[in-house]
């Protein structure tokens, strides 16, 4: 896994292709050339850029889900590859097919996840977790009691102060956590369509309006990383996107994460996640392959290694 993010800040570039590599180019002067096969998702945040349709053609065929972002580093739009696993209309009629009390249970599997995984990082930064922990424990088949919704009231305030409210639409912290968040929905996509399965389709997210439903769902356990690094970019007095912080971001794929296997980089636990999805909807696996619930030390070990 390469944890490649390639994005395009400065406005008026030219993207194209040539020979297995993506070209930027500003007149005609080419400024980069990054293989493809290196490339894990393409972020397109600036204005006035250009690309030809042979492009958007060949990062298809790499399965290479493109980010358009708009203001606030928010995503406007998706490209995603059509055909992104060979298994993909089996996956597809079992994912449809999926049974409500089914899906339920895995929202409650990931919401359980989430908040176990929220409450560690509170702990680690020296706050109590008791009652997320509570919260947590009382996760039900579907989430009837919004556990989630009230973990995220008691999570925010303890991660950034009391006078922290998390709106997408503000600048400062909120704007850090779009970015982080925006990086970490384009590699879940990512799996997803490799995967097989499609993203419009979700477990719990319902809004018509949004065609990446799944990957919506499947982002919530990996939030609290996006959440640590820049809790840590907060409390060295940097509230703002530089080219450093943005490098930072693009990294959290590579974390090294523990896993029943041993530590394993963040963007494999985030493919495993999927692939334990897809196999489910199949019958051929009952449980979600969740990532690990991070203990003290490990969320340590990637501090002392300047990974957050």
């Amino acid at each position: 896994m390469s944890g490649r993010i390639v994005e395009i800040v400065s406005s008026n570039k030219h993207l194209a292709v040539e020979r297995g590599f993506l070209t930027v180019s500003e007149g005609r002067i080419e400024l980069a050339r990054i293989p493809l096969d290196s490339i894990d998702s393409l972020i397109l945040n600036a204005y006035g850029l250009t690309y030809t349709n042979n492009m958007l053609v060949r990062i298809a065929d790499e399965k290479i889900p493109v980010v358009i972002c708009g203001n606030n580093h928010e995503p406007k739009a998706f490209m995603l590859p059509i055909d992104g696993n060979y298994r993909q209309g089996a996956i597809m009629d079992a994912q449809a097919a999926a049974s409500a009390p089914l899906k339920k249970r895995l929202w409650q599997q990931i919401v359980k996840c989430k908040i176990s995984q929220q409450a560690s990082l509170v702990s680690f930064i020296g706050e109590k977790p008791a009652h997320l922990l509570r919260l947590a424990k009382q996760v039900k088949s579907g989430d009837p009691d919004n556990c989630e919704s009230q973990a995220a009231r008691l999570y925010w305030p303890l991660l950034f102060g009391r006078q922290f409210r998390r709106d997408r639409f503000l600048p400062g912290i909120n704007g850090l956590l779009n970015y982080g968040y925006t990086i970490l929905r384009s590699a879940v996509v990512r799996a997803i369509v490799c995967a097989g399965l499609h993203p419009t389709m979700g477990l719990f997210h319902k809004n018509i309006l949004n065609p990446m439903r799944l990957g919506d769902d499947l982002m919530e356990p990996f939030r609290p990383f996006v959440d640590m690094a820049v809790y840590q970019l907060v409390k060295s007095g940097n509230n703002d996107l530089s080219k450093n912080e943005k490098k930072r971001f693009a990294e959290l794929l590579t974390l090294n994460l523990p896993t029943h296997l041993g530590e394993t980089e963040m963007g494999y636990c985030i493919q495993f996640f999927a692939v334990s999805l897809a196999k489910v909807f199949l019958n051929e696996k009952k449980d979600l392959d969740l990532p690990k619930i991070m203990q003290q030390t490990d969320w340590v070990k990637l501090k002392d290694a300047k990974r957050l």
